[in-house]
């Protein structure tokens, strides 16, 4: 909770992968509160109302996923928001020509994207979810230790600089930095 607050405001992308995270987290211990209190609340080094805020982060969170549907697979809504906001200023800084930079950043991505898409078979996905999900199953493996090759390191790193750039805007949009004139 407190993480995902921080990366909230600090880095968007950051924060959607931390909360994919969190999702997988929460699965992998059974979508039991128990067992996460057990496992990561009580040993949380904070203050007792620090643990009972972070048991009740997580309990919301179960709540919204057994609602949701999604207790074995997928994201959760506010999770798939974040795709939708990032989607939206995506299109918007694609079709204006004062950002060239970022239109060099996708179209230098582009190609990766394309190939990702075509070997998961989610050719329909939006660019921007492959992308996320390009970098979590990179995360994923370096956590399990095993190798990325050469090729998918360079995908991850184009797509990472892509995604970089875009969290920025976000962050300056939000801010009331991005002005896009009419």
């Amino acid at each position: 909770m407190f993480i995902a607050h921080h990366l909230k405001q600090k880095n968007i992308a950051e924060y959607l992968l931390y909360m994919w995270q969190v999702e997988d987290l929460i699965r992998a211990y059974g979508c039991d509160i128990d067992s996460i209190d057990t496992n990561i609340v009580k040993p949380y080094p904070a203050d007792e109302e620090s643990k009972k805020q972070l048991h009740q982060w997580y309990a919301d969170l179960i709540d919204m996923m057994h609602r949701e549907g999604v207790l074995t697979q997928g994201h959760l809504q506010i999770n798939r928001n974040v795709l939708v906001w990032l989607t939206d200023l995506h299109v918007q800084l694609l079709s204006r020509s004062d950002f060239p930079f970022y239109n060099a950043a996708y179209y230098k991505a582009l190609p990766f994207i394309v190939e990702l898409r075509n070997k998961s078979g989610h050719t329909d996905e939006p660019e921007l979810e492959t992308c996320f999900e390009a970098l979590y199953g990179v995360m994923l493996l370096n956590l399990q230790k095993k190798a990325v090759n050469a090729d998918t390191q360079q995908a991850v790193q184009t797509i990472s600089n892509f995604l970089s750039m875009l969290a920025n805007y976000y962050d300056k949009e939000k801010k009331g930095e991005l002005k896009f004139d009419e």
